[in-house]
């Protein structure tokens, strides 16, 4: 069988048609373009509209097909243009005349519609779970260190102290959104579009509902024109992909000043680093680069599709070829991160000596002091000036805060007694111990709800 004519009487020009071809990215499509193709002969049996016998010729055809392309066996043409045509002409050569009624009632644009849900279908469940695997490692991290204590930072200076595994744990609790976000787009994505013909439903007694249950989806498509163009769950998963990889690029940022000589928090396994090929003392964190280029990568799969979509008239359209490359690279690459950032979190080593000697430099107990005079019944903005001046006057004289004597407290104001030298960085961390706080009795049980939400985590949910 060869390239669609239909009313033309020539074929294309040779550069048309490879222009024009998408098997050489949407081949990827074809479990779900069989599986779709499998369900549709059942359903044409089921009403009717071809005879028993017929359909369990094409859908022995279609078995043996999806062996032949998993076995490496299949050919694939630019001249056949994409995955349902070559899906379409193979069954043609195996089982006759009969193959050609696997395409009544259908359309290649309710088709394609058809199998790219399937395939997002499957991406999100996949993406769930890596997600969750991912966010183990952070807990796992969290557990093993949940005493040591780190600088926090703001505007990437030391600000107060908190608990290591606290810090982990803002970033689960980025990634919970993240999975909140695809368990969102899946609502969305669940809709079965065949049936929807190329713009206005099928001319036969088709069973939708039948579709739906073969084919596990929980929703049907309720206008056809609106079925055949929609790609909102691929913009959709894009976008959630798009705020999942900058939630990775910022945990990678954090990875690359964390193992630099000026913060040495923490120690990669080799297995995640590489050498330098003239250096030969480093160990550079080109995984965690990596990551943080590829977000950009997938932000621009992201603007490519909005803006392809965005002068479309209704109904479908050729530009809509473009969808499927975009979000298989960023399948592709959101999935490969995650696995990838799962294995180096299960092997970083953190160097706790030096995030004690971190946490006690400089003057990071300030705004306990601050605290501490408001009360004493001090407001808290005469507090902080009061604060800021001790500070600069520790900072002149070169001493930190417990080098200081009573009496230069009391110099600074008379509020200050002999209790001010119990703040240290453990009351600093056991005073904020309110639901989102660093206190190790608060960590001790966000680590405990995190697990929790792991624990109950199932794709049915």
């Amino acid at each position: 069988m060869s390239h669609i004519r239909g009313r033309f009487h020539k074929d294309a020009d040779k550069l048309v048609t490879e222009y024009t071809a998408s098997i050489p990215f949407d081949w990827r499509l074809y479990p779900y373009d069989i599986a779709g193709s499998i369900a549709h002969a059942r359903m044409l049996a089921k009403q009717g509209i071809i005879q028993a016998e017929e359909a369990e010729i094409i859908i022995s055809g279609l078995a043996s097909i999806i062996q032949e392309i998993e076995q490496g066996k299949f050919q694939f043409k630019p001249e056949l243009e994409d995955i349902h045509m070559h899906i379409e002409a193979r069954l043609l050569d195996k089982v006759g005349e009969v193959g050609g009624k696997l395409h009544t009632a259908r359309s290649r644009n309710d088709q394609v519609a058809l199998d790219l849900r399937l395939l997002a279908k499957e991406a999100i469940s996949n993406t769930l779970v890596k997600l969750k695997a991912f966010q183990q490692a952070l807990i796992n991290l969290a557990e093993i260190n949940k005493g040591v204590i780190m600088p926090g930072y703001t505007h990437l200076q030391p600000a107060q102290p908190v608990l290591l595994a606290h810090h982990l744990l803002a970033h689960f609790e980025m990634l919970q959104r993240d999975a909140d976000r695809f368990s969102d787009c899946l609502k969305r994505t669940d809709v079965m579009p065949l049936g929807s013909g190329a713009i206005a439903g099928v001319a036969y007694n088709i069973d939708r509902e039948f579709l739906a249950r073969q084919l596990g989806f929980s929703q049907i498509s309720q206008n056809s024109i609106d079925a055949v163009s929609d790609r909102d769950f691929v913009v959709e998963y894009e976008a959630a992909a798009s705020l999942c990889m900058m939630h990775l690029s910022r945990l990678a940022e954090e990875i690359i000043l964390w193992t630099s000589a000026e913060f040495d928090f923490i120690e990669l396994d080799e297995a995640y680093a590489t050498s330098s090929s003239i250096m030969p003392q480093k160990k550079n964190p080109d995984v965690a680069e990596l990551v943080r280029g590829k977000a950009g990568r997938v932000y621009g799969k992201l603007i490519a599709l909005l803006v392809t979509m965005k002068g479309l008239p209704l109904s479908y359209n050729r530009d809509m070829q473009e969808d499927k490359e975009g979000l298989f690279d960023t399948i592709d690459t959101l999935l490969s991160t995650l696995e990838v950032f799962s294995g180096m979190f299960e092997t970083i080593k953190v160097k706790t000596v030096n995030t004690e000697k971190a946490v006690r430099r400089g003057y990071i107990l300030a705004t306990d002091l601050a605290d501490y005079l408001v009360k004493k019944g001090e407001s808290f903005r005469t507090a902080y000036d009061i604060v800021a001046r001790l500070v600069n006057y520790a900072m002149e004289k070169g001493k930190s805060f417990s080098e200081l004597s009573l009496t230069k407290y009391k110099d600074f104001c008379p509020l200050f007694s002999e209790d001010v030298y119990s703040i240290t960085i453990e009351s600093s961390l056991a005073a904020r111990d309110i639901i989102g706080g660093t206190a190790p009795k608060q960590v001790e049980q966000a680590i405990a709800t995190a697990k929790k939400i792991i624990g109950d985590f199932s794709l049915g949910k």
